[in-house]
């Protein structure tokens, strides 16, 4: 409070958060350094101080052809956040102000009176020839900011105080922790489920070790199920030997038993995860997670490369008991 520098992005900042993986691009929000009133002249008595603010033409979701400004002027293009045309409706009967439309709205010539520190002023005439219902503030032609903000406060560089930022997923962990870290205020409802995946991908690598060490524990029951079936068949394997059948033979034999067992329970854990996987995708599709209704091609290749290394490992158990005997 009272250190308005230590409150606005610097270079430094912004580039750090534009060099964040998930980042696609980054606009800061120049606002007025100066005094703004709007009026709307006789034709709905009411006048208030706003602010204005502008950013870069590619992060707007609506650029009307007439969104422009130069030196000389005096039209004024507006984009309007949707939510402010509500809230004056909403305001509008209690002051005995008349409801407008949004078509209504952009045909109400506006005066908009930029007031300087050192007394000089000048009113522009202006409209809103756009509505916006991504960014929540009265957009103005960048050219107009910078140079109403050099004329009216002799201010050459304006800091912004918030930054709009392009994401490939908004709901990114990694970049949600590192605003956290860098306590930046963010609108939670972009990103609320980007908390929740956090949580979740916590969990589920929780239970991903823990499926792991389960599958570790069953392979080593069952090396010692097949240590105990060999000692139990020890004479028969003795006299098979003796019968002249080869350790090899024997060993594919005794160890590809078990294969088809193997292969039946990896595919039926594969069809249950694609059900969840499924299941899942179906309960939160309303959240635009951009979650995919299937498995990912890993989680086949891996229970393939499963199924091959428990294959070799019983065999080379049942090769160093056979040749034990």
């Amino acid at each position: 409070m009272g250190q308005l520098e230590k409150n606005l992005f610097n270079s430094t900042e912004i580039e750090e958060i534009r060099k964040q993986t998930s980042v696609d691009g980054v606009s800061p929000l120049i606002s007025n350094r100066f005094q703004v009133e709007l009026s709307a002249g006789n034709i709905i008595p009411f006048s208030t101080s706003l602010f204005l603010e502008s950013l870069d033409d590619e992060f707007l979701d609506t650029l009307p052809p007439n969104f422009k400004w130069k030196p000389g002027q005096e039209f004024l293009p507006m984009i309007v956040s949707s939510d402010f045309l509500q809230m004056y409706n909403v305001f509008a009967p209690g002051y005995g102000l008349p409801q407008v439309s949004e078509a209504t709205a952009s045909q109400i010539k506006i005066f908009i009176t930029c007031t300087g520190v050192n007394g000089a002023q000048q009113t522009f005439r202006g409209s809103i020839v756009a509505f916006s219902d991504r960014i929540n503030s009265i957009i103005v032609p960048k050219d107009f900011l910078v140079w109403g903000n050099n004329v009216f406060s002799h201010n050459t560089e304006v800091k912004a105080a918030r930054l709009y930022v392009k994401m490939k997923d908004a709901n990114n962990p990694a970049f949600i922790r590192f605003l956290d870290e860098h306590q930046y205020r963010i609108n939670k409802d972009k990103v609320k489920f980007g908390r929740v995946k956090g949580v979740l991908q916590t969990v589920v690598t929780g239970l991903g070790a823990f499926g792991l060490l389960v599958v570790l524990l069953a392979l080593m029951l069952f090396s010692f199920y097949l240590q105990l079936i060999i000692a139990k068949s020890k004479d028969n394997l003795q006299l098979l030997l003796t019968l002249g059948y080869s350790p090899r033979w024997l060993t594919k034999t005794v160890a590809g038993k078990w294969i088809p067992l193997y292969i039946i329970i990896v595919i039926a854990a594969v069809v249950v995860t694609s059900i969840l996987q499924w299941l899942f995708f179906t309960y939160t599709s309303s959240l635009d997670t951009k979650m995919s209704p299937y498995i990912h091609w890993s989680v086949a290749a891996l229970s393939v490369v499963l199924i091959i290394l428990t294959a070799m490992s019983n065999y080379r158990l049942v090769k160093k008991q056979l040749y034990a005997i």
